[in-house]
């Protein structure tokens, strides 16, 4: 069974690697934005895993954005290498207000995550010469030149990336700790568990990583702004994905994030003015038919179809 699983694993990764070489530049771009939202909804839900709830995505995402335009504006610097920059800076900025904020719980911690993008809104809407102020800032050329297929292979690397850390998560004593912890953090603290190195450990990973998807996302499009950077759409998607295709879990988001995403494409072409309707019902509809999601759902079927078959 581990044998075949693996297979499926090499056969997936030889399928991402090659589809730049039979499918054009449009499907390139939709499973581009797939691979975009991917790690983000992975990111979200591994800070979920630790018992948090947390809004603050779009805050890293964006910081993460600017610092990589900014840098390579600025500074010159390689537009792949200021990705990882703004990875950096977005994981040195959460280690910081980790210290304040994880002292935090529950909707409190939620609430203040939420705020964090609306205060780095404000901050790079009135840093005007530094910033570009509300009309933000271009770069003379994007990275790769624009080429999809480049930029494709990027997005997917980080996706691919981001699972592994997710599976790190998974299989590794940060599973239990951070699992305990969602479960019942007093007991876990009478375990010897060191809640708070744990959860900001895991707040300065996820938000490396939201950092280095709004560095991509920046140079792949040449343009930070405020309102677009900082977009609440950075947080909302994500979030839909992992509740769609199920939480707690790396394979989750995963499915979450290519049905949606290929499903908003296709509703935007058939319904140009309604998709945002349907799509956000479509959402409603699994989360309430589905409440863990299309992958809890596919193991509880897999579940009653084992015991009806050992009972027949």
């Amino acid at each position: 069974m581990k044998g075949r699983k693996w297979i499926y694993i090499l056969i997936a990764l030889m399928a991402g690697f090659l589809l730049p070489f039979y499918v054009g530049p449009y499907p390139l771009g939709i499973m581009t934005n797939v691979f975009t939202y991917m790690a983000l909804g992975l990111s979200w839900d591994m800070m979920l895993r630790a018992g948090q709830l947390s809004f603050g995505t779009s805050g890293f995402f964006g910081l993460g954005g600017y610092t990589a335009l900014l840098t390579t504006l600025y500074l010159g610097l390689d537009p792949l290498l200021s990705i990882f920059v703004g990875g950096i800076f977005s994981a040195l900025v959460a280690f910081v207000l980790g210290y304040i904020i994880l002292r935090l719980r529950g909707i409190y911690f939620a609430i203040t995550t939420l705020a964090l993008a609306g205060v780095f809104t404000v901050i790079a809407r009135n840093l005007h010469d530094f910033t570009g102020g509300p009309e933000g800032k271009i770069l003379p050329t994007t990275i790769f030149d624009g080429n999809p297929t480049y930029i494709y292979w990027l997005t997917f690397s980080i996706a691919l990336g981001t699972i592994l850390v997710s599976e790190l998560f998974q299989r590794t004593k940060i599973r239990f700790a951070i699992t305990a912890m969602r479960n019942d953090e007093i007991t876990a603290q009478s375990s010897g568990i060191d809640i708070f190195k744990y959860l900001l450990f895991v707040f300065v990973i996820t938000s490396a990583i939201q950092g280095i998807v709004g560095g991509a996302y920046a140079q792949q499009y040449g343009f930070v702004s405020p309102e677009s950077t900082f977009s609440s759409n950075f947080l909302l998607l994500p979030i839909a994905m992992c509740l769609t295709g199920g939480i707690y879990s790396t394979l989750g988001p995963i499915i979450g994030s290519i049905i949606l995403g290929i499903l908003s494409e296709y509703l935007k072409l058939r319904f140009p003015y309604g998709h945002l309707l349907i799509y956000g019902i479509i959402i409603v509809i699994i989360v309430l038919l589905m409440p863990r999601g299309i992958l809890g759902f596919l193991k509880s079927f897999r579940y009653r179809f084992s015991k009806g078959g050992e009972t027949g």
